[in-house]
């Protein structure tokens, strides 16, 4: 990762959150979901197994990693939660709150 202070990266990874749950398969999981500066704001992706998942781009982080958990929750994940484990370098996990999702009805 750049050294560069987030507030003057262009594009790149930015930030680095967690998602935990439990798969489609009945398991429970967790992964990094990765947060990218692009051109006009932020998208999310994150890997499980076979799976790709990516967000597209929006002005927000938050609004970025909702839209992750929306698509995972359609492939069938559920109990889903996210935080923010690191900006940056900087380590956060311990200090994030978790937020929760509801599953999809």
């Amino acid at each position: 990762m750049s050294t560069l202070p987030l507030m003057f990266k262009k594009e790149g990874l930015v930030e680095k959150h967690q998602v935990e749950g439990v798969d489609p398969s009945d398991r429970y999981f967790n992964r990094a979901v990765l947060v990218n500066r692009t051109t006009s704001g932020y998208s999310t992706k994150v890997m499980y197994e076979a799976l790709v998942v990516e967000s597209r781009s929006y002005s927000t982080i938050a609004a970025a990693v909702k839209e992750l958990v929306e698509k995972l929750q359609e492939s069938g994940f559920s109990r889903l939660r996210t935080r923010t484990n690191f900006r940056g370098t900087r380590y956060l996990a311990e200090k994030e709150s978790w937020i929760d999702y509801p599953d999809l009805p």
